[in-house]
């Protein structure tokens, strides 16, 4: 299959254009960078035009657009997203947006199984972080990843106790791989553990987000121009006027990434649980249904940030699997890995009992629980018919999804 792609970096210093031709069983890459944070809005569609030039292709050839979408810098995260947006609308083709710790963590060379943590400078003392793990091998193509902790927000001296702390969950058969510029950024305080291994993969580069995009282009994961956006995991980078006047100073920081072990829900937690679970859900439980649950003696957890509750579960016991009933976190605590740290919590409680698997069920319009769910390993395995409550009266099926144990509880 013959495919011309522009691929466009900018969520860091250094300003990337690659563009990936392939034809024919040949591959061929070419690329063009300039360091210069300041410089990113009037280098790169130059950049662009030289490559095109070069390789005797006008606009008009290229098949698809790609671009790194962060996290990183805000200014340029908008600079590469809206210039592949304003090409992928005049030329009428799709835009493939690059998550751009993925792009580091390709860089690396990691062997199939191994994991890869990339930690790139978020400056004022905080970190963008994510873990990624190389799949086995499509055919000819490059391997695949597989998402262990999608980019968040983290304070520099947490990256290592949290690392830690999560990587018994990941099932590592290979050292640690280390990758990004936090790790240079912030010496003092991401002490690397011996068993760990440093590789040179600092920052994203456009050649990576260029052939991320092509695999994402050959499952046919583009999205229309209209709907691509950067990746923003920090929510908040200044005081607002009366924050500052009440001696707020400084910059806001990244909260606490290491969350407290999950505590049993009780009827203190009622008011706050119901409170959060209505301000997520269109549809949400009532004080009644989470009253009957306790009363039922279902499996019910807090976890909590600080005194504040962050998120919640319920969980029924039935005799071969767990019935997870509810799972929420705070919407402005959504992509920090609390769910992640919930569902890990319900799966160990059904370990425990040595039960088959995790049972659930979630709304089809529901995409982003879908994703979580599947993030997760979870199969659709079925489908109750009006099941949910809809609007104007309506119903919605539910897809049920299921995840089962091993033999050794993986």
């Amino acid at each position: 299959m013959e495919l011309n792609l522009l691929a466009l970096e900018t969520s860091s210093s250094r300003c990337g254009v690659a563009l990936l031709r392939a034809a024919d069983g040949r591959l061929d890459v070419t690329v063009r960078e300039h360091e210069g944070s300041q410089e990113h809005a009037e280098r790169l569609l130059p950049m662009a035009g030289e490559l095109l030039a070069e390789a005797g292709l006008a606009p008009g050839a290229l098949h698809a657009v790609a671009f790194g979408q962060g996290p990183g810098g805000f200014t340029g995260l908008r600079v590469a997203c809206g210039v592949a947006q304003g090409m992928a609308l005049g030329l009428d083709i799709p835009v493939l947006p690059v998550v751009s710790h993925l792009a580091v963590a390709a860089q690396t060379g990691a062997a199939p199984g191994q994991a890869v943590l990339v930690a790139l400078d978020a400056r004022m003392n905080e970190v963008y972080l994510a873990v990624y793990r190389r799949a086995g091998t499509e055919g000819d193509e490059p391997a695949s990843w597989e998402t262990l902790q999608e980019p968040m927000l983290i304070a520099a001296a947490e990256v290592v106790p949290w690392a830690q702390h999560h990587q018994s969950g990941w099932r590592l058969g290979a050292p640690l791989l280390i990758a990004g510029d936090a790790w240079d950024a912030y010496a003092a305080d991401m002490a690397l553990p011996p068993v760990w291994r440093r590789v040179d993969a600092l920052r994203p580069e456009a050649a990576s987000v260029a052939r991320l995009a092509r695999q994402d282009w050959l499952r046919g994961q583009s999205v229309p121009a209209e709907l691509a956006a950067p990746l923003y995991v920090r929510d908040k980078v200044a005081f607002t006027t009366a924050e500052r006047m009440r001696g707020e100073g400084g910059n806001p920081k990244a909260r606490r990434a290491i969350p407290a072990t999950p505590q049993p829900l009780t009827d203190a937690d009622l008011d706050e649980v119901v409170a959060l679970e209505a301000n997520v859900q269109s549809f949400p439980w009532t004080r009644g249904n989470f009253s009957d649950a306790l009363a039922a003696g279902y499996g019910a957890w807090t976890l909590r940030q600080e005194g504040r509750l962050a998120g919640f579960c319920i969980l029924m016991f039935a005799p071969d699997v767990a019935h997870l009933l509810v799972i929420a976190v705070a919407r402005d605590l959504h992509r920090q890995g609390l769910g992640g740290e919930l569902m890990h919590w319900c799966e160990q409680r059904a370990r425990e009992r040595g039960l088959e698997g995790v049972l659930l069920e979630v709304r089809p319009s529901n995409a982003s629980a879908i994703a979580f769910y599947k993030k997760h390993g979870y199969l659709q395995i079925g489908v109750r018919r009006g099941y949910y409550p809809a609007d104007k009266g309506g119903r919605e099926d539910a897809l049920v999804m299921q995840k089962r144990f091993d033999a050794n509880g993986a």
